[in-house]
């Protein structure tokens, strides 16, 4: 059985599925968290989650990379609201703007919990997506349009070049002994050289795409064809039981609290 200590194996399961489905299942999780403010839901909603990680195939280390910043932004998060939100029942703490209460206090652990229920399914699932099928599933599944969404791939394809051309703007400024002192102003300066450099590479990228026919009219053909399978429908339909127990289970306990109501 694939576990969490063995790096990467089990991810290949999670890229077959169609990203489109992963879209899917992640927003169902997000809009059935974000519609209340309690923390029962989140807690069954996470548990059931911790609960099918194992079966992910994500490696222990590259999950702890990937997830590192979720962490962070909950407990940021958490913190902001048990300092600054609002203050209801007893009062624990109060100096200036910041009031400790009972109320606040719930709200905080109900918030972290929400951010943590929603972006790690988020983070597990999109590991493994390929831009490219991303691409495919956005025109051929979902009917957006092509000319969009062909452009949009291309620019996330060059934006691992950002990197490497800061590299070369550096050592070539450094060359020219202009890039030793004031780091603010040469900040500046290579910011706008790489906006200047992007703007270049992308009127090329357009010219050229435009060339071999990506904005013509009409019904266009794809390479690789972007389907709906038994997996992608296994991955929404576990996405909506989760939701449903989450919601189920708050309801019952009577700590559901519609945002809206």
């Amino acid at each position: 059985m694939t576990t969490l200590l063995t790096p990467d194996v089990g991810t290949r399961a999670v890229a077959r599925i169609n990203p489109v489905a992963k879209l899917a299942a992640a927003a169902i999780l997000g809009v059935t968290l974000v519609i209340s403010l309690d923390w029962v839901s989140a807690v069954i909603a996470l548990g059931c989650e911790l609960v099918l990680l194992p079966f992910a195939g994500v490696g222990a280390r590259r999950l702890l990379v990937r997830t590192t910043p979720v962490l962070v932004a909950a407990m940021l998060a958490g913190l902001t609201i048990l300092l600054y939100g609002r203050a209801s029942g007893d009062v624990h703490l109060q100096w200036l703007f910041v009031t400790i209460s009972d109320g606040s206090i719930s709200l905080a652990i109900a918030t972290t919990l929400r951010v943590l229920a929603i972006a790690l399914p988020a983070v597990i699932l999109f590991i493994t997506v390929d831009p490219t099928a991303l691409a495919d599933g956005l025109s051929q599944v979902l009917h957006l349009p092509s000319r969009f969404v062909i452009g949009a791939l291309g620019g996330m394809r060059l934006v691992g070049l950002f990197v490497e051309d800061w590299r070369s703007l550096e050592l070539a400024r450094r060359a020219r002994g202009i890039a030793d002192r004031g780091r603010l102003r040469r900040f500046a300066g290579q910011a706008f050289a790489l906006l200047v450099l992007s703007i270049r590479r992308g009127s090329m990228l357009a010219t050229a795409m435009e060339a071999r026919g990506f904005g013509a009219a009409g019904q266009r053909t794809w390479a690789r064809e972007s389907r709906l399978g038994w997996q992608d429908a296994l991955l929404v339909t576990i996405a909506l039981v989760i939701a449903a127990i989450a919601v189920t289970v708050s309801v019952l306990v009577g700590s559901w609290a519609p945002v809206l109501a």
